[in-house]
């Protein structure tokens, strides 16, 4: 099959040349010009990947030699600076595949092949400081203005060298790159908020990736969802930022006519392999030598994916034909086309930093080799997160509304059900049942922030996997946000309920009261914080910690003492977290100058038990008998049988000081997004694999 070709291309040149049709029908952009006089050229050579299933039946050798499969084979190709590449094909052509190739997001030890810059092999540290890669889905903050979603990018991607004049000028230039002037002042919005088009959408995605002006810039889909005309400018925009010096590679579905003239390169995949990679213009020439010639007027595109498509299914052997004289039409342009010189990779870089690009963690100066990991230090990136985050909460304040809601109702329902408490017996047991509700009631409250944090876990990720901001920048910012809401939930419901229960302590029981409040919503929230970086489905996340809290009240003591745990799940009382909070309550209460206070007076003793309504002489006569035989001669109906003591020590209360408590729920609050943390850091730069 090679040799029938070989005589044939011998007699033509690669097919770079734009036939007169589609000279006259689409090709009206100018050459690719660089204003930039930095220059960059990808490589990417051989690039082969493949994945192994595990057999279901081991015995059968037949499925077993079948485990594998080959997403990527024999690709290569080469794009520089001011140029797109396009990589298109049938779904589950590789399309994907080999974005995420390209932008060092498999496992090397999975990819064969290489991918260099300027000749030299990218290591992940300078890739995530000179690149971009634009998801295809649009996740961003739905309250904040277009304008404020790039000034944030600024913030965290330029450095503060830049001064603060020159970040809002990036801004605004941006804007106007972009053509989102007439939006700038409109929210992103969301199902509930009525914000932006989905094509402007998708140019705020980019523009959030290009304002430090990225060597490359990868793309997966970026016209997917758009109508005809929103995706024409999308890639316009895509066009403008690769002419201004900038290497675009995306993937893309079917372009029209109008983005077929934008682009520079085409790779046409047919199940991993290259039906067809070289310039646009060369479709026509390439098919008619391969005796499927394209009809006037038909869109080179659509045609080539529509007969790679129909080849598919109905002859494979022609698809490797097809695979074979692409393969000879790129060695024909490798040997024909002069390479353009370019700088060594480090004196490249340091170029492009003098002129201002690659500013994310440039070091500002023309003798850095490698930009820094990050542009800013932590308080810079902790103040800019805090910031967003506010305003994102501010204008999304009916969420936050209904939780006050939900917290004034608990705290007014509890207030009525338990309003002014004496000292009886039953009062006493009451007190209990109090804290054990309101302490519920919180920790319960705490899982509705689920869904929220998983939403914003996929910003964080999309955000960081290209060195924006770092892991513990988001959990510091992440953190000070939280707490201004815990501390206005925990001041309501201390206020409604502390005297309308009769609680005791006066003011110093007042304030302790609303800390222990504080650390049990802290705490709380902290443990989802930290399921939500450990589940990312909504449904398993809220399970788990509902579950979750339900063991630590089952036996945080109020239910099961302490000394009534078996041994073998005492390990869990000690990690409850309502365990601490509930027995500072209780230590507060019953504890200190109360732990004298008298909760059960002679026939007080009665009013607990099926002898409450005996007549007064016969609760006398029993309270007598029952002193003589204990030895008691003072035992009457003023005697003092249970004191504050009496209750913690009847609960098995007393291990740890009240402010240990409190103290232990701060810590398990810290501890719990310090693990929040490490999840983050090994599940933030996701790399596939075999």
């Amino acid at each position: 099959m090679i040799l029938f070709y070989l005589p044939l291309m011998a007699s033509l040149t690669p097919f770079n040349s734009p036939s007169p049709l589609l000279a006259h029908q689409y090709y009206h952009q100018p050459p690719a010009t660089v204003d930039n006089p930095c220059n960059f050229v990808l490589t990417f050579t051989e690039l082969s990947y493949s994945i192994t299933k595990t057999p279901k039946s081991p015995k059968n050798k037949h499925h077993a030699e079948n485990a594998t499969r080959t997403l990527l084979d024999s690709i290569s190709g080469e794009v520089k600076t001011g140029e797109v590449l396009a990589v298109l094909g049938p779904s589950g052509s590789g399309k994907t595949t080999l974005m995420d190739a390209l932008a060092n997001r498999i496992d090397k030890s999975s990819l064969r092949g290489s991918v260099t810059l300027n000749d030299e092999n990218l290591h992940g540290r300078l890739l995530r400081a000179i690149s971009a890669y634009v998801m295809q889905d649009d996740l961003l903050y739905p309250m904040l203005t277009v304008e404020e979603t790039l000034a944030f990018a600024a913030e965290v991607r330029l450095p503060r060298a830049v001064s603060a004049s020159k970040k809002r000028e990036r801004v605004q230039a941006l804007i106007d790159q972009l053509n989102l002037r007439s939006s700038a002042k409109t929210i992103i919005g969301d199902e509930g908020h009525r914000g932006v088009s989905g094509g402007e959408r998708r140019r705020v995605s980019i523009g959030t990736c290009i304002v430090h002006d990225p060597v490359i810039l990868f793309l997966d889909e970026p016209t997917s969802g758009l109508d005809s005309t929103s995706a024409f400018m999308v890639v316009q925009v895509l066009h403008r930022i690769a002419r201004s010096g900038s290497i675009v590679i995306m993937s893309i579905h079917q372009p029209s006519y109008r983005i077929l003239g934008l682009l520079d390169w085409l790779i046409v995949l047919t199940r991993g392999r290259p039906a067809y990679s070289g310039p646009p213009h060369g479709l026509p020439e390439f098919f008619k030598v391969f005796g499927n010639p394209i009809p006037d007027g038909e869109n080179p595109v659509e045609f080539a994916l529509d007969l790679v498509s129909w080849l598919e299914e109905t002859a494979p052997d022609a698809v490797m034909t097809l695979v074979t004289l692409n393969a000879m039409n790129h060695e024909a342009r490798r040997r024909t086309t002069r390479r353009e010189p370019f700088l060594p990779l480090q004196y490249a870089v340091r170029n492009s930093i003098s002129v201002g690009r690659l500013v994310s963690g440039a070091m500002m100066d023309a003798t850095a080799a490698v930009p820094a990991s990050y542009a800013n230090p932590v308080w810079i990136e902790v103040m800019a997160l805090t910031r967003r985050s506010m305003t994102n909460m501010w204008r999304n304040s009916k969420i936050y509304a209904l939780s006050l809601a939900q917290v004034l109702v608990t705290g007014f329902i509890l207030a009525t059900n338990f309003w002014r408490l004496g000292h009886a017996p039953k009062d006493a047991y009451l007190r209990g049942v109090f804290f054990n509700t309101a302490l519920s009631a919180i920790f319960m409250s705490t899982v509705d922030t689920l869904a929220v944090l998983i939403q914003e876990r996929y910003i964080y990720q999309r955000e960081t996997a290209y060195n924006a901001y770092r892991h513990s920048s988001y959990v510091i910012a992440n953190a000070v946000t939280t707490f201004l809401p815990l501390f206005v939930l925990s001041l309501s419901l201390s206020a409604m309920t502390f005297f309308a229960v009769g609680l005791v302590g006066g003011t110093d029981g007042l304030v302790f009261f609303f800390l222990a409040l504080l650390a049990a919503f802290w705490a709380g929230s902290g443990f989802v914080t930290f399921i939500s970086g450990v589940f990312s489905h909504v449904v398993i996340g809220y399970t788990v910690a509902a579950a979750s809290f339900s063991y630590f009240i089952l036996l945080g003591g109020f239910f099961i003492h302490r000394s009534s745990i078996p041994d073998h799940w005492i390990w869990l009382h000690y990690m409850s977290l309502f365990k601490y909070c509930y027995e500072a309550l209780m230590q507060n209460e019953f504890g200190g100058e109360s732990s004298s206070r008298c909760f059960s007076r002679g026939m007080q003793v009665f009013d607990v038990t099926t002898m409450a309504n005996l007549p007064t002489a016969k609760k006398q006569e029993v309270l007598a008998a029952v002193g003589k035989e204990l030895g008691m001669l003072n035992f009457s109906e003023d005697a003092c049988l249970i004191t504050g003591s009496d209750v913690l020590h009847e609960q098995a209360i007393g291990q740890l000081s009240k402010w240990n408590c409190l103290l232990v729920m701060l810590a398990w609050g810290f501890f719990f997004r310090l693990l929040f943390y490490i999840c983050l850091v090994f599940g933030s730069w996701y790399k596939r694999k075999r």
